[in-house]
């Protein structure tokens, strides 16, 4: 079941910590997952998957679902293809920089929580997941299910990254919002400009919708804008 960002992080008459809602795929990795399965395994229609998607047949997560579920390989292939997302290499660093600096970081993606919690493992990263469950056989491939359980379900998305980043501002949290992609921009909107990170298609939407943002090529460098002011109350 997903972590919450919610609750009491703070003792009565203490600051809550910042809060960085931050995408997977494309953000923190260089590397979307999705594309190495495409490169990789060539899924069973995909066109057709992606063609029901773009024409509102197919919510983003059946198609993803879809293309997931359509993977023909081993364990070991899938494992490669871990190993091949490429997350930023100073992930753990700049995670444990942010919490020193008041911030916590919480992952929200529409994919799939079985490589994302691998990947960040294999990183050395502890923090909350909001993810898609799902398991993996070589005859069955990458099974994804809905979080229907989520305080932050999507029906079509499987995640709510807005609700989220909602969640924070209502409990009077200072939020960032660091992403790649078009499921990104609901949850971008509502964060400061100065606390808006977006590279690739999240970028190009906000610059149709002529909002400012902060580009960022690797994640770190989010991490090290955030920790440029330190959140935590003072001391004595």
């Amino acid at each position: 079941m997903p972590s919450t960002p919610g609750g009491s992080d703070a003792s009565p008459g203490e600051s809550l910590p910042g809060l960085l809602v931050t995408d997977f795929d494309g953000t923190i990795t260089r590397h979307d997952f999705f594309n190495l399965v495409v490169a990789e395994f060539a899924p069973a229609h995909l066109e057709r998957y992606w063609d029901d998607y773009e024409a509102g047949r197919l919510t983003h997560f059946e198609a993803l679902a879809g293309i997931f579920a359509s993977i023909r390989g081993s364990e070991e292939q899938m494992r490669q293809l871990i190993r091949r997302a490429e997350p930023d290499p100073q992930l753990a660093e700049w995670v444990e920089r942010l919490r020193q600096a008041g911030w916590q970081v919480v992952v929200a993606s529409a994919g799939c929580a079985w490589y994302i919690e691998q990947i960040l493992a294999q990183a050395g990263v502890t923090v909350p997941v909001h993810a898609n469950p799902g398991t993996f056989h070589p005859q069955h491939g990458l099974r994804m299910t809905l979080p229907t359980d989520s305080p932050v379900f999507s029906p079509t998305l499987g995640i709510d990254k807005a609700a989220l980043v909602r969640r924070g501002l209502s409990q009077g949290r200072q939020v960032a919002f660091a992403g790649d992609g078009y499921p990104d921009v609901n949850a971008a909107r509502l964060v400061p400009a100065q606390r808006r990170f977006a590279r690739h298609d999240l970028a190009r939407a906000l610059q149709q919708e002529r909002l400012p943002f902060r580009r960022f090529e690797r994640w770190s460098e989010v991490a090290q804008a955030l920790c440029q002011v330190s959140l935590l109350p003072p001391r004595g």
